[in-house]
């Protein structure tokens, strides 16, 4: 199969990067096109645009600014019949493992040189190997692994009773026990015996180490402060 009948669509955020991969893959012979994110709305929408350009090859850059993350994409292309390499500045080995466990044929750094990038067009339309088994699976079995920590992880937070939600809000905001009591109009040793408990239930031994843990998975409380109560109704 000659170069020049050889279709790639190429989904960059980045214009001088995206003008530069399909110059030098023009040059080589390649049909490559542009499509370019949606400034509103996820990655997704871009499904129905990518298709009918009919494209055998898509170079798919992970990160699409305000369309988000475009891993969700990686399936249904791979469905309507389009090969998927990402091309991503990326460089978690997890992230990687994500997009190979849904099907990429492999992920390139976006560093890689351009006459790298057309070879490997050339290897998967070809239908050769792209990565070695052994690195892929590698890949695969990390991003499996932290899948199952945030599982166990989120598992934890939902275990959270609405105010405990709402104390942990608090202690993320730089708030200490005492100025949740006095705000709330508690006794601090009740929000002291609440905060053992979000430590049981996380895990933890600290409120330095609930907020990290807090941070670090990204959390955010799912149900609404609770209402405070004023000085008159708690006298």
């Amino acid at each position: 199969m000659s170069a020049s009948s050889i279709r790639v669509a190429l989904v960059e955020d980045h214009t001088l990067l995206a003008q530069s991969l399909v110059f030098a893959l023009s040059a080589e012979g390649f049909d490559a096109t542009i499509v370019r994110p949606p400034t509103t709305g996820d990655a997704m929408s871009l499904l129905p645009t990518i298709r009918a350009a009919r494209p055998q090859v898509v170079l798919l850059d992970l990160d699409l600014g305000p369309a988000g993350d475009s891993a969700p994409l990686i399936g249904p292309l791979q469905d309507a019949g389009c090969q998927v390499v990402v091309v991503t500045g990326v460089t978690q080995r997890t992230r990687w493992g994500e997009c190979l466990a849904r099907g990429a044929c492999t992920v390139l750094p976006k560093s890689a040189p351009l006459d790298a990038i057309a070879a490997t067009v050339r290897t998967v339309v070809a239908g050769g190997t792209v990565m070695a088994p052994a690195q892929a699976h590698d890949l695969v079995r990390e991003w499996e692994a932290s899948r199952r920590q945030h599982q166990n992880v989120d598992a934890r937070f939902d275990r959270l009773t609405s105010r405990e939600e709402s104390i942990l809000a608090a202690l993320l905001a730089g708030q200490r026990v005492r100025n949740i009591a006095a705000e709330w109009f508690v006794a601090e040793s009740t929000v002291r015996s609440q905060v053992k408990s979000i430590l049981a239930k996380l895990g933890v031994t600290s409120q330095i180490a609930a907020v990290a843990m807090a941070r670090d998975a990204g959390w955010q409380p799912s149900a609404a402060q609770p209402v405070r109560r004023s000085r008159t109704a708690a006298s």
